[in-house]
């Protein structure tokens, strides 16, 4: 059985995605989720099937990595934050951040929090770049990758999605953080 994975700064914690959230991705899945993330409305039986392929993943140590974000003292599900390792659209090292918040979780820096906690597991496991792809209109997600430390490099596809902006992040351990990787500054 894989290592259970938990990711926290104190304020946001990430841990792999369970079939007890199906109920409150459902209820805090809108518009922006549906349009910026999720490619179409939920449904439960959907939704169902994606937390079984996430979890299938962890189990299997696939490539997606796919965390629920969570906050509040109680450790609520805010949203979701996914770590895609090896796609056929990236530099070898690079690994893609894909998240999404609940409307009542916006807007309070958790986005942020999260990007980060989900680039220090990225470097942990080995990656070098993590690549953040946004729609160009969908300004809210392009300014978290730019709190979260992230450069604008280029507009260009990711797959088979249309043009996206492509922000990046060098992922090695900055001044007064300690490094997850053993002899590295």
């Amino acid at each position: 059985m894989p290592e259970i994975v938990r990711l926290t700064d104190g304020v946001v914690t990430l841990t792999p995605l369970s079939m007890e959230d199906v109920d409150a991705h459902l209820a805090g899945e809108d518009e922006h989720l549906v349009r910026w993330l999720n490619g179409g409305p939920g449904t439960r039986a959907t939704v169902e099937k994606h937390v079984r392929r996430c979890m299938e993943q962890w189990a299997s140590g696939g490539s997606v990595h796919a965390f629920g974000v969570r906050a509040g003292a109680r450790e609520t599900l805010a949203g979701t934050m996914e770590v895609h390792f090896h796609q056929p659209y990236l530099a070898p090292g690079q690994v893609n951040l894909a998240y999404g918040l609940y409307p009542a979780w916006r807007g309070r820096g958790i986005a942020t929090r999260a990007v980060t906690l989900a680039c220090r597991h990225a470097r942990s496991a080995g990656a070098a770049e993590a690549v953040i792809t946004v729609d160009p209109e969908n300004l809210a997600s392009a300014n978290v990758a730019r709190r979260s430390g992230f450069a604008y490099l280029k507009r260009a596809k990711a797959g088979d999605d249309d043009l996206l902006d492509w922000y990046v992040r060098t992922l090695t351990a900055t001044r007064g953080e300690v490094s997850d990787r053993p002899g590295r500054p």
